[in-house]
């Protein structure tokens, strides 16, 4: 599909970064109101876990809206969208380290080893550490086409959430299954672009 010049929009970037700030903000005015429910550990692990598997399937979403649509501008968003994808899953794993383990070392590698939803989960975010750290334009340029490839891991790290996410929960399995789908669509859209398109083309995914 071919590409239309587009005129990027004002105060995008402005606008993406307090938008997605948004749950961080409501969770602590839930917080503050002491609305979080009766077991309020669990509730800010899943919402920020929720956002988390959120931001990271919104990431891997850029790439297929703009080929489909043409708007090349909203690349601008996806390192925005990625790194917050790293935020949210970083107040993720400090809600179960502070709040649920109390940074107890020898409880917190007994539940890695013994729990494999938090195996995958743990593993999930060691993965996305060197994503985050090589974000910034100077890593790009540094790193070259290892840059693609390294940040290629984003697929394996989004598999890891949802099975992660899965493995959590122990009846209702509806949203896992809707995470599942979508990132099912994700990965099928760009498996089809590489059969059909040229390896030069293939280079510019992510």
């Amino acid at each position: 599909m071919t590409t239309r010049p587009t005129r990027f929009p004002p105060y995008g970037k402005p606008l993406v970064f307090c938008v997605s700030l948004l749950p961080l903000v409501w969770l602590c005015w839930l917080a503050w109101q002491d609305r979080l429910g009766a077991n309020p550990v669990e509730t800010l692990s899943h919402r920020t876990g929720d956002w988390s598997l959120r931001f990271l399937l919104l990431t891997l979403a850029v790439t297929p809206l703009r080929r489909l649509s043409g708007w090349n501008w909203l690349l601008k968003f996806r390192r925005m969208l990625g790194l917050f994808a790293f935020f949210y899953v970083c107040l993720h794993l400090g809600v179960y380290l502070i709040f649920d383990q109390f940074f107890d070392p020898s409880a917190i590698l007994e539940d890695i080893a013994k729990r494999p939803y938090i195996t995958v989960g743990f593993a999930g975010f060691l993965l996305l550490i060197p994503l985050a750290a090589t974000s910034t334009n100077g890593m790009i340029k540094r790193l070259g086409r290892n840059w693609q490839r390294l940040h290629r891991l984003v697929y394996l790290i989004g598999m890891l959430g949802v099975v992660h996410y899965w493995w959590l929960v122990k009846a209702d399995i509806s949203e896992p299954l809707l995470y599942a789908g979508l990132l099912t669509m994700l990965l099928g859209y760009r498996a089809w672009w590489w059969n059909v398109h040229s390896p030069t083309a293939a280079r510019s995914t992510r």
